[in-house]
This record gives structure tokens, C-alpha cells and sequence, in this order.
């Protein structure tokens, strides 16, 4: 392992530990030659299907494209970083476990808005929105009749719904 800070190319190990969720090793290392101390993670490297386009194309799985199509969507929500990874890393798992050496583009994407109607409702459905390609009010409609009518029971505590009608008091603008 390279130095960062002088890239000298001995290393040691200080100490080893698993991340809180227990899908990396944390090692703590040192510079032979300049003392600095520095962080590497190692991670299991998981075999990914090639995914199958809408248009029948065919292209590598992406992690980076899913962390960012999911990021997107939750721009600007109350949802932490944590919660988020978590997301990611079920997502991760689902994907690289999958038997088939190639999957459906669509398949991925009922999994993500799975993940993601759980982290956060308005999330859910800008996601739903652009993966569906809504076309008009209706469709926004219908949708979220469909998500009050599952309950308000599976709401966050951190979430508001998406139709809250504003008490007493507060200004509704529009």
C-alpha cells in the first residue's frame, strides 16, 4: 500500500475492524518511512449481471449511476446519509446475487423505488415520476392515492404527507 502523503511504498498495518454494518474491514495503517497514519477500506468486490436497456442494449452495471439516480431523487429530503448507504448496499447485494448473468434495467428500477418508498415518500415519487414517465397530472394522482391508501402507518415519523393539510394558523401558500 502507497504513503498518500509520501508515496513510499511500505505500509503496516496499526489495527483492523469491521465497519458498524460489517461489509468492510477498516484498516489503520503506517508509513514506514514518514510515520503519517492513514485509513484504507476493503470491501468484497460482488459480481454484477450486465443489465438489459428498455431499448434491448445491453451495459454494465453501474453502481455509480444507481447512487446517483437515487441521490437525485432524494435531493434536498430529510433522509441521512446512513440510511441511504444502507439503501445502496441492500441494493448492492440484490443486484450481485441475482443468478441470471443478465438482468432487466426495469427490475432495478422496481427495486430502487422499493428502497426508496422506504427512506421517503416524496423521494419515491420523483423517482417513480422520471422511471414511469408520467406525462400528466393524473398519473402524479394516482399514485399518490395509491401510497394513502397503503396507510399513513407506514410514514417515517420524519416525513410529512405528501397532502398534509396545514393546521391552524400556518400560512398555505399557492
Amino acid at each position: 500500500m502507497w504513503c498518500p502523503l509520501c508515496n513510499h511504498d511500505e505500509t503496516r498495518v496499526v489495527d483492523s475492524r469491521l465497519t458498524g454494518d460489517g461489509m468492510q474491514i477498516r484498516r489503520r495503517r503506517e508509513c514506514l518511512k514518514c510515520a503519517n497514519r492513514f485509513n484504507t477500506f476493503e470491501a468484497p468486490e460482488l459480481k454484477a449481471p450486465r443489465v438489459i436497456k428498455s431499448d434491448g442494449g445491453r451495459e454494465a452495471f453501474s453502481e455509480d449511476k444507481l447512487r446517483r439516480g437515487m441521490m437525485r431523487a432524494l435531493e434536498k429530503r430529510p433522509v441521512e446519509t446512513r440510511e441511504v448507504e444502507r439503501s445502496i448496499r441492500r441494493l448492492l447485494r440484490e443486484i450481485s446475487s441475482a443468478e441470471e448473468a443478465e438482468i432487466p434495467s426495469t427490475l432495478i428500477g422496481e427495486w430502487v423505488m422499493r428502497e426508496l418508498r422506504r427512506l421517503d415518500q416524496v423521494a419515491f415519487v420523483r423517482f417513480a415520476s422520471v422511471y414511469r414517465r408520467f406525462e400528466d397530472l393524473q398519473a402524479f394522482r394516482e399514485l399518490i392515492e395509491t401510497l394513502e391508501r397503503e396507510g399513513e402507518a407506514a410514514l417515517d415519523a420524519r416525513q410529512f404527507s405528501l397532502l398534509e393539510k396545514p393546521s391552524r394558523g400556518r400560512r398555505q401558500d399557492g
